[in-house]
């Protein structure tokens, strides 16, 4: 998969057969007055289901703001965001909160986890966001998902008492709890040593190919981008 030129016709193109996401001509500026920066110019992507990508590039070149965008977090000045369907990029705030619950779990550098919560309680957080499940229902799904990743054992562990590469396993599992569509990573395992980043990388791709995800991630590390499906190099806001 080549991805989209820049140079692509204008026309609006909503995902194809086969795509889990994708964006056309996305453009995003940072900052006001003379600091204005413009960090992604006109970029188009795509991503399928059981496929792993991986966006890489020197710090500044928009990986993550590209990431951030795909997830609904921010928004652009320009371009369209496919999902399910939908242009979700000038989409009302209810309507892109309500397709990230259903279609999209994120997995960052750091955890991000509620350290006052069992391993099992964070996992149901996305769940209960989405409100679709019993209690019973959700425990019994968080459980599959922490046996999943080896975490069977700890359900009931407070998150301070899991190790670093222990707690990146939970928020894997939290990341799959709605069993969405895409999976978004922003370096996965840039805080863990080398044993633990393969243990992680490997749990994520296996769990999200099982289920027919498509999983899009940022990362430095060249042994995690190599053994991804694609690989797309970005430098100044475009793809190269």
């Amino acid at each position: 998969m080549k991805g989209v030129s820049q140079n692509q016709s204008q026309a609006s193109s909503a995902p194809r057969s086969g795509e889990s996401i994708r964006c056309e001509r996305l453009v995003r500026y940072l900052g006001e007055g003379e600091g204005r920066v413009h960090v992604l110019r006109e970029v188009s992507f795509s991503a399928a289901p059981s496929t792993v990508t991986a966006i890489v590039g020197p710090s500044g070149c928009g990986k993550s703001t590209l990431l951030y965008l795909l997830g609904l977090l921010d928004r652009p000045e320009g371009g369209e965001i496919w999902i399910g369907g939908k242009n979700l990029a000038t989409a009302s705030d209810e309507q892109r909160t309500q397709t990230r619950n259903e279609h999209i779990g994120f997995v960052f550098q750091f955890h991000f986890l509620m350290l006052e919560f069992t391993a099992l309680e964070n996992v149901m957080i996305p769940m209960r966001k989405l409100g679709r499940l019993s209690v019973a229902q959700m425990t019994d799904r968080a459980k599959m998902l922490l046996e999943a990743v080896g975490l069977g054992a700890k359900t009931h562990r407070l998150a301070t008492h899991l190790s670093g590469g222990e707690q990146q396993r939970v928020a894997i599992a939290r990341a799959l709890a709605n069993q969405p569509s895409i999976l978004l990573a922003d370096e996965p395992t840039g805080n863990l040593d080398v044993k633990n980043s393969t243990v992680v990388f490997d749990l994520m791709t296996r769990l999200a190919r099982e289920h027919g995800q498509a999983i899009v991630l940022v990362t430095h590390n060249p042994d995690i981008a190599q053994r991804c499906d694609l690989v797309r190099p970005m430098r100044d806001g475009v793809f190269v």
